[in-house]
């Protein structure tokens, strides 16, 4: 009944398998992959037609993580996956953006790929598994795809590299010191197509270094696929790229003296206006049946292309003026919007950048349910891309993929520098609002990220800033490598390189490749072109900032405490009995973990020290020797109990009243009455001792006995 091919091979410390036939068999590929006991299902169907009119490739990669897999229940009113959660949005990014450029030219036929999470061992990630999976269901699906590629997760610690660390291992590197480094690589046979990366100040040596690593130790997954091909390959989709010679030439010769001039435009609004005019003046010049072909924006598409690549690399000018590796001018402001607790507005020719600062408490962490487990983060990066910043009216929604893609990558950025928690016990929450764009807004949002953080009072270990590179790479080998590229050299181009980091190394990388991959030496001169251009921006923005400034009084002040963890639940009480009474009596907000450590907030430094008072007043334990004062709550006939910290009482014996004999307590004590004594002891029951005549009762100060009996005497 089925038809089942499984080929596996040793990878790292684990088995890769991969199967196919047995499995959705009327998808055109379907393939399980399996590393450990982490496997994803992988099913790759595409439309044998375009749509009419298509003038786009319209790829689809979809990512699911079934909570099934690791034995959980969703959680929710509803108990069932919903809406995509950040992981599966970024994973889906991370196996979309090295296969989506190694489809054939021209192919405009719908592709559909979905990725589904079937087990999960909770040791091996299985978005790299997921990577494969779609890689190897593209390869035997017979769609015109010129792959197969291969990924994995790099590590970096005690200077050696490691292949696919574990899911523990890589989840939060800001605690784990020992790891520096959380590298996923894709790539095909030759090249590498896609880094996306996670750092602690890597040397472009080292995260060079980790790059190489990661494509060597691709190479046996790409031979596994290739031999899974080989038996259960599909007959190729017949295809044939479109050949459209003659429709650029009536397309060049129509309109490429008017795409130059647009082109010398340096201001963009100006410049878009002069390429749409450019672009209905080739429509216009065209026969009926040239402009109603689909591959007419194809083809002044790759006019533009030429127009902008040619003089690059002929002239290294670029269409507004700069030298390759210049950076556009900078203006860097902080401390904008009076009410926020940071804020910062960073622009850069013209992109621009408007970042606030939200400092928070325990209460405000988001709470991440992930497949691998529940966790909470107390650092959130936000980033919004409102149609105005490019001058359009579009529709608003909920954050899309670009927006969170672009938001992950600042935040992997910027969480390397932040303080430890225990350092700095605030939630900190940065907004990257982009009021202007013309490239690379993510790289703006780093750096005015860094900015706002400080201007909040973050005690940073070093500022931020970040770059996007270009490269413009001929046929004939000749290439440019562009410094802080502009929109247009990032669609028409054929790598986008984002590089983020401090004056002592890198703390976030990304690459697309829009090419059939680039060699190492490319990337060692983007790397090495990337820190001059990220040094120049360090030192913009230390014109405006250099180091974290003061408080804002509109943000809570954080005091932690440590209490011993069976101490916990007297600070509670019953039913959280305690803590509100706390929280109520000293106005302060009282956030308490399972590990005993306790933050208060509040504004009002007054309430943070009544709070503390209270708490303190219920954990700690009285001193053997200390003097207290105390008030009297029972006598009896042989002493009285005093009230002596917080709610412990202890007895003062009849004879440790005063130095004389009593008939009663009651001669010189009464109920209610405020008194000094000392903690002599306790009695082997664990009964206090307390004693008040060898305290002074007016001065509070020890009285010593031999000195007394003396002057008695």
């Amino acid at each position: 009944m089925f038809n089942e091919v499984k080929k596996s091979i040793q990878w790292g410390e684990e088995t890769l398998t991969l199967e196919t036939g047995k499995v959705a068999r009327q998808a055109d590929g379907s393939v399980i992959a399996t590393l450990g006991e982490t496997s994803v299902m992988a099913n790759v169907t595409f439309a044998k037609q375009p749509r009419e009119g298509q003038d786009f490739f319209p790829l689809t990669v979809h990512y699911q993580e079934k909570y099934y897999a690791a034995g959980k229940v969703p959680g929710g009113f509803f108990k069932r996956e919903a809406r995509p959660t950040e992981k599966e949005t970024l994973t889906a990014r991370l196996i979309d953006r090295p296969i989506r450029p190694l489809f054939v030219s021209g192919f405009k036929n719908e592709v559909l790929v979905m990725c589904t999470v079937l087990s999960h061992d909770l040791v091996n990630d299985p978005d790299i598994v997921a990577m494969i999976a779609a890689s190897a269901a593209l390869t035997i699906s017979g769609a015109p795809f010129m792959g197969p590629i291969a990924g994995c997760r790099v590590g970096y610690a005690d200077g050696d590299y490691i292949l696919n660390p574990e899911v523990d291992d890589m989840h939060d590197l800001r605690n784990n010191p020992e790891q520096r480094l959380d590298l996923v690589v894709a790539g095909t046979k030759n090249a590498v197509m896609m880094v996306e990366s996670e750092a602690y100040e890597l040397t472009e040596e080292e995260m060079l270094g980790a790059v190489t690593f990661a494509h060597a130790q691709i190479q046996p997954v790409i031979d596994l696929i290739i031999s899974l091909a080989e038996e259960a390959a599909k007959e190729p989709f017949d295809y044939q790229a479109p050949d459209i010679s003659e429709l650029y030439a009536a397309v060049k010769a129509a309109g490429e003296a008017k795409l130059v001039e647009a082109y010398k435009i340096q201001d963009k609004q100006d410049r878009t206006t002069a390429q749409n005019e450019a672009r209905a003046h080739i429509l216009e010049s065209l026969t009926e049946e040239q402009r109603e072909d689909i591959n007419v924006v194809q083809a002044i598409k790759k006019l533009e292309a030429s127009i902008l690549r040619g003089d690059i690399v002929k002239s290294g000018k670029r269409i507004d003026g700069r030298a390759l590796d210049q950076v556009r001018p900078i203006v860097c402001e902080t401390g904008l919007l009076p009410r926020t607790h940071g804020s910062a507005l960073f622009t850069r020719g013209e992109t621009q950048g408007l970042v606030v600062t939200t400092l928070g408490t325990g209460d405000d962490e988001q709470f991440i349910d992930a497949l691998h487990g529940n966790f909470k983060s107390n650092f959130l990066l936000h980033y919004n891309f409102p149609p105005y910043s490019v001058g359009e009216a579009g529709r608003v929604g909920p954050p899309g993929r670009r927006e969170i893609g672009h938001g992950k990558l600042a935040w992997r950025a910027l969480q390397a520098v932040l303080p430890a928690a225990t350092d700095f016990p605030y939630t900190v929450r940065v907004v990257s609002e982009i009021t202007e764009s013309n490239g690379s807004s993510s790289m703006a949002s780093v750096c005015g990220g860094s900015l706002s953080m400080m201007d909040a009072g973050v005690p940073l270990k070093a500022p931020v800033a970040g770059v996007a590179m270009g490269l413009v790479l001929e046929e004939d080998g000749s290439y440019g490598i562009l410094t802080d590229i502009l929109g247009d050299e990032d669609h028409l181009g054929d790598m986008d390189f984002k590089v983020a980091g401090t004056e002592n190394g890198i703390t976030s990388l990304q690459m697309d490749i829009k090419v059939a991959g680039i060699t190492p030496e490319i990337m060692e001169k983007a790397l090495a072109q990337a820190k001059a251009g990220r040094l120049h921006i360090l030192g913009e923005m230390a014109k405006a900032l250099t180091e974290a400034g003061d408080f804002s009084v509109h943000a809570p002040r954080i005091e932690t405490m440590q209490i011993p963890t069976d101490k916990i639940r007297e600070v509670i009480g019953s039913g959280g009995k305690v803590i509100r009474e706390i929280v109520e009596v000293s106005g302060a907000k009282v956030d308490i973990n399972d590990e005993g450590t306790i933050k208060i907030a509040s504004p009002n430094g007054e309430a943070i020290q009544k709070a503390y008072d209270m708490i303190h007043a219920i954990v700690a334990e009285p001193e053997e020797g200390a003097i207290y004062t105390g008030t009297v709550v029972k006598i009896v006939d042989f002493g009285a109990f005093v009230n002596f910290f917080g709610k412990r009482d202890g007895l003062v014996h009849v004879s440790q009243i005063e130095n004389r004999r009593l008939n009663h307590p009651s001669d010189v004590l009464k109920e209610g009455q405020e008194v000094k004594v000392k903690l002599l002891g306790f009695d082997d029951r664990g009964k206090v001792r307390l004693s008040m005549k060898v305290v002074d009762q007016e001065t509070g100060e020890e009285v010593k006995q031999e000195k007394k009996e003396k002057d008695d005497a």
